[in-house]
């Protein structure tokens, strides 16, 4: 069996937790208790629901944390989006994640 680490989705999710720490860093202070980690929460929670469902016995436990994985993806981009229109993060930036990381999900 497989390493979750051998895992493309995997690799592609831990890229986007350890980016979205380093957009975060820049965030205003005072999202220090609101947005800042409400996003960094859920973005580790993507790689981290993929390594837990690939430690898991049956298909069906697995299918159940990629729901999750795929569940917590959705909450990152949409927070990215907010992140947007709060311009605490370029339109660039976002559109670059949302484009990278958008078809994470699918499939």
């Amino acid at each position: 069996m497989k390493s979750f680490q051998d895992l493309n989705i995997w690799k592609e999710a831990h890229r986007l937790a350890i980016e979205i720490y380093k957009i975060t860093n820049n965030f205003p202070k005072e999202e220090i208790y609101g947005l800042t980690p409400q996003l960094r929460r859920a973005s580790v929670s993507i790689p981290s629901n993929i390594a837990e469902g690939m430690g898991r016995n049956t298909t069906k436990e697995l299918l159940n944390f990629l729901y999750n994985a795929r569940g917590s993806l959705s909450e990152v981009l949409y927070q990215l989006l907010l992140a947007n229109d709060l311009k605490y993060i370029e339109e660039s930036v976002y559109r670059n994640m949302d484009e990278r990381y958008n078809g994470l999900g699918k499939g």
